[in-house]
């Protein structure tokens, strides 16, 4: 059974990211504010539910949180900042979208860039502990892969629809075979 809230604040919002170890594509994340009495039947940890199923509870998310965003730093931010600060990047994104304002973030991980106003808490795991974290999760999972099945559509070598973007054999057999493309990560080892 995952947990309301942390700071037992009513605008505490749950933050997490989608694509930190992609290959190609943006880092996407998403902030969500939730209702205390929010509890969706299959609501978890992305990873852990199947691609119907966060549909499903995404559905639900959009509908009836309180408040969220969704919002992402482009391959070339990745480069130019490096992975970690640009998924902070993408997580102050999200959370500055967010109306009402949220009082309290929730950070999925062991790490965050500070917040300019907005006070934070870690929890490692916290995808899988706090209903706000795992709405984030939700949010940016289906999010990105909904923007990679788009990216794949005009770049069908790589399998994006399949991968999203992950270090797949496929995907890696492409690159060598097509070369990289402006979506592909150039700070990362290609091959």
């Amino acid at each position: 059974m995952l947990l309301v809230s942390y700071s037992g604040q009513p605008l505490e919002a749950g933050l997490d990211e989608a694509g930190r170890g992609c290959l190609a594509g943006p880092v996407f994340a998403a902030a969500v504010i939730l209702p205390p009495d929010f509890s969706p039947r299959y609501l978890n940890d992305s990873k852990q539910m199947t691609a119907k199923r966060r549909e499903l509870v995404r559905a639900e998310i959009c509908r009836e949180a309180v408040a969220w965003a969704v919002a992402e730093a482009s391959p070339q931010e990745i480069a130019s900042i490096n992975i970690a600060q640009a998924s902070y990047l993408a997580m102050h994104r999200a959370a500055d979208q967010l109306q009402p304002r949220p009082t309290h973030l929730l950070v999925d991980g062991n790490r965050f860039r500070p917040h300019a106003t907005l006070p934070h808490t870690c929890v490692i795991g916290g995808d899988g502990i706090y209903r706000s974290i795992a709405a984030a999760s939700v949010l940016a999972k289906t999010f990105r892969d909904e923007r990679m099945r788009e990216l794949a559509a005009e770049f069908p070598h790589y399998g994006w629809e399949q991968n999203a973007g992950y270090p797949t054999a496929r995907h890696r057999t492409a690159i060598r075979d097509f070369g990289p493309t402006e979506h592909h990560r150039m700070g990362f080892r290609l091959l």
